[in-house]
């Protein structure tokens, strides 16, 4: 099993930044990519970006390109998302995935593990 805990969420002015962790620990040799998705209330559950386990490659959305850069330090297991110029379509609850057999891939039901999600919240 593999348990992932996402952190760094919060309150944020729009136009400010934000980065959020996710720690993964557990059998972490399973994991072949990793990912951030967002769900809005309301929403589907919405791909944000992935990459692969030694973090050589990356895979965005359209919508968060510019804005948005992941990045992993493998030391730690750990993969970060850091986020800029948020508005408030950037207002979701952002959960951390893990997958294990392929890689970069945009379709949640791909992956096998799931952070609890945690909270971004851009004022209107």
């Amino acid at each position: 099993q593999v348990q992932l805990v996402e952190s760094g969420g919060g309150l944020v002015q729009a136009g400010g930044s934000l980065r959020l962790s996710c720690a993964a620990s557990g059998r972490t040799g399973s994991i072949s990519a990793m990912a951030w998705f967002r769900q809005a209330p309301g929403k589907e559950r919405e791909f944000v970006v992935a990459i692969n386990w030694s973090g050589s490659n990356t895979y965005y959305a359209d919508s968060v390109k510019g804005r948005c850069t992941i990045s992993r330090d493998n030391a730690k297991n750990t993969v970060y998302l850091q986020m800029s110029s948020l508005n408030v379509s950037g207002r979701a609850v952002y959960y951390c995935a893990a997958v294990r057999h392929i890689t970069l891939s945009r379709n949640p039901r791909f992956y096998d593990y799931w952070g609890q999600g945690t909270q971004v919240t851009v004022p209107s």
